[in-house]
């Protein structure tokens, strides 16, 4: 247990306030053993019960049986209300129980002689909620809880105190009696509700000390190694350091009510009276509902504040990247919208700064300063901004710039075309009124010792080299516009590349007509050629009639006829870059059957696979496609029609092409200017020709890779 009466602590966020080993005297406490017997207790036990050797006794010899059983069945870890007990003297005291981590704990507090009904606490709790609910803004509200939890509490002075960014806190609203000294919109240093302290009001949020200038009653027998948590025990002793720090106030008694927000400690309602003073049970319970719906309230007048400014900023996001040109660089389209950036987050300066421009509007620093602010934000990690409401204590570069630039927002939008997005805030001369010295802290002894301050009156000071803080709103609009900006400059750059491409397209196109046009043109002029040496050549088998040239210059108009087929037919197909070979032999077929005669068509039978080859290649199988067809007509048929088969298929990395009869089966490899034209082109396409004999007719295989880098 702490001494009261050496007021000193070396570290008051280190004070272990939740086991102070004692409790305040306005009530009873006993710890009880699995049994039900009383192992350990604090307060006047034997005056209040009559019983002096109250010690390893049955709870029921104290308190009665039925309050005992009643407390013994309670579970919860939080105090539970089972009855209501008279002392010796015929006090009323109410009953709790809460079950912890050492046993079973119970809390006698007198209670209060005010007999108020139920009925008439609902009546308060509805009065209020209607209350709270009427008022329009933030500040209405927290005046109109003042008031309402004074009316509630009856003490003296009641404050609404919110906590702060850097834990310290400020009295926002207060309703106090005529003569109490008023702390309206003072300041208190985070020191006076430790971190510690603070933590407690989340799991307890109701604390009350009814006589400040209270001797605290220690626990008995004395703890060992192990002391007994009272964090949730409502008669726990407070630190002697708050309670001379209340004395410092002139406050005689003090109760305090949590504002809890999503789990966070938002506030307080903090009650203060000049005198002693107690707030019983009944009042706490209706006190902890009526402030639950007070941070209901509290929330909902902030979520909506900030869903207006939100939707604002929103509307303003889109519009500004709506209204960025596409045709025109990043940095030209921002310095178009420099006001309207600069109030996108409130700001009172805003500049953006390229590789090689500047554009600023406001107040800002110089364009010097601006560069070399843009080149130390580029060092740090681009996808986070960067937030501060004191830039100089980021970087030296603020320094010089302090009353222009204390706040900074800065993003980086790489890629591009990278620029940096730099909103400032000008220096927010503030003067702060706190409640006393927040730095004068008595110290005695070690240079780490601390009492509480003295005095309490108004203390003035004024904040300098800081601007006003930018809001969780204001931050995410900036981090929102940065990110917006980002996919605004992928997506002009995919537009910048398709461009490009739908260019290149078009040049390819126009190219590829060009070219078309001239194949077409060279395909004329060579079937015009092809067509006179044909005309030769039959010329020229009319004047030998029906000599012994006559048969060879035949074959060789039909050759000749048979290249201008392929040509032709390479010609007319729709790409350049490869040739369907399938289709190519199908057409090649079907020209073959017009140019033997009608009776040819209907005895060739075909199984072509799709296959892909480059035109050169295709002319060239052509070429040994329409002699082997020619040879199947002479030879295996002697010119009269027969079937004729032809097969193209895949075989891995090459392509099979399988002409078939059932002739008679009289060509021999080797023989004839046709069939050294053949073995002499497959060589040329890097495959082979074989031929087999069946029990009728010749095969003829054409092997060749698929690609012409193939090594097969």
């Amino acid at each position: 247990m702490i001494d009261a009466a050496n007021l000193t602590l070396t570290d008051c966020d280190r004070e272990p306030i939740h086991i102070p080993g004692a409790i305040q005297p306005h009530g009873l406490l006993f710890r009880l053993s699995d049994s039900g017997d009383v192992v350990q207790g604090a307060g006047d036990i034997e005056a209040l019960t009559g019983v002096d050797d109250w010690l390893n006794r049955s709870l029921a010899d104290l308190i009665g049986a039925d309050l005992a059983r009643a407390a013994r069945q309670v579970e919860a870890a939080v105090s539970t209300f089972v009855g209501r007990w008279q002392d010796q003297a015929g006090v009323p005291h109410d009953v709790s129980a809460l079950r912890g981590p050492q046993g079973l704990l119970v809390e006698l507090e007198r209670a209060s002689d005010e007999g108020v009904m139920s009925v008439a606490r609902m009546a308060q709790l509805d009065e209020a909620a209607a209350a709270f609910e009427r008022t329009r803004t933030l500040d209405q509200l927290t005046d109109e809880a003042a008031r309402t939890f004074r009316r509630l509490t009856g003490f003296d002075r009641v404050m609404i105190y919110r906590f702060l960014e850097d834990d310290s806190g400020c009295v926002v609203a207060e309703a106090h009696a005529e003569g109490m000294a008023s702390f309206l919109n003072q300041h208190f240093p985070a020191g006076d509700i430790p971190r510690q302290a603070r933590a407690l009001y989340v799991q307890n949020p109701v604390r009350i000390i009814p006589d400040a200038g209270y001797t605290p009653r220690p626990l008995r027998p004395a703890e060992g190694d192990h002391p007994l948590d009272l964090s949730e025990c409502v008669l726990r002793s407070v630190s002697p350091v708050h309670l001379k720090y209340l004395r410092n106030m002139g406050v005689g008694a003090s109760a305090s009510i949590s504002i809890v927000i999503d789990g966070r400690l938002w506030g307080l309602v903090a009650c203060h009276h000049n005198t002693p003073r107690l707030m019983d049970r009944e009042t706490r319970a209706v006190a902890a509902v009526l402030a639950r719906n007070l941070a209901r309230q509290i929330q909902g007048r902030m979520e909506a504040t900030a869903y207006r400014e939100r939707v604002e900023q929103r509307l303003m996001e889109e519009r500004l990247i709506a209204d960025l040109p596409l045709d025109q660089t990043l940095i030209y389209g921002l310095a178009t919208e420099l006001p309207s950036l600069m109030r996108l987050v409130g700001a009172t300066g805003f500049a953006v700064v390229g590789e090689r421009d500047i554009h600023q509007t406001g107040l800002t620093p110089d364009a010097r300063a601006l560069a070399d602010m843009a080149e130390w934000l580029r060092g740090r990690p681009h996808g986070r901004l960067v937030v501060s409401r004191c830039l100089e204590k980021l970087t030296p570069l603020g320094k010089p710039w302090v009353r222009e630039a204390s706040g900074l927002v800065g993003a980086v939008v790489a890629g591009a075309e990278p620029v940096c997005l730099l909103w400032f805030r000008a220096e927010h001369v503030e003067t702060v009124r706190w409640a006393g010295d927040p730095h004068a802290g008595v110290r005695n002894g070690p240079p780490s010792a601390l009492t509480p301050r003295a005095s309490f009156d108004a203390w003035v000071e004024t904040v300098q080299g800081q601007s006003r803080p930018w809001t969780p709103a204001e931050v995410e609009s900036a981090q929102r516009f940065r990110d917006a900006l980002v996919e605004f400059s992928e997506i002009r750059a995919l537009r910048r590349r398709n461009s490009s491409l739908a260019a290149e397209v078009a040049d390819r196109d126009h190219r590829l007509v060009r070219q078309d046009f001239l194949l077409r043109e060279v395909n004329h002029r060579v079937q015009n050629s092809l067509q006179l040496i044909s005309s030769f050549l039959g010329l020229q088998v009319r004047e030998h009639g029906g000599g012994p040239g006559a048969p060879a210059l035949e074959e060789a108009r039909r050759r000749v006829k048979a290249v201008s087929l392929v040509h032709s037919r390479l010609y007319r197909s729709e790409t350049v870059e490869t040739v369907d070979l399938a289709r190519y032999l199908s057409e090649l077929i079907d020209d073959l059957g017009e140019a033997s005669g009608p009776e040819w068509g209907d005895h060739i039978r075909t199984d072509l696979a799709p296959l892909a080859i480059e035109p050169e290649r295709a002319v060239t199988v052509g070429l040994i496609f329409t002699e082997l067809v020619i040879n199947a007509q002479k030879y295996a048929y002697s010119g009269e029609p027969g079937p004729i088969s032809v097969t193209l298929e895949p075989l891995d990395s090459r392509v099979s092409l399988r002409v078939a009869d059932q002739g008679k089966g009289e060509h021999t490899k080797g023989k004839g200017f046709g069939s050294r034209m053949v073995e002499s082109m497959a060589q040329q396409l890097g495959g082979s020709m074989s031929y087999s004999r069946g029990k009728t007719g010749l095969t003829a295989d054409l092997i060749i890779p698929a690609r012409l880098d193939s090594n097969e």
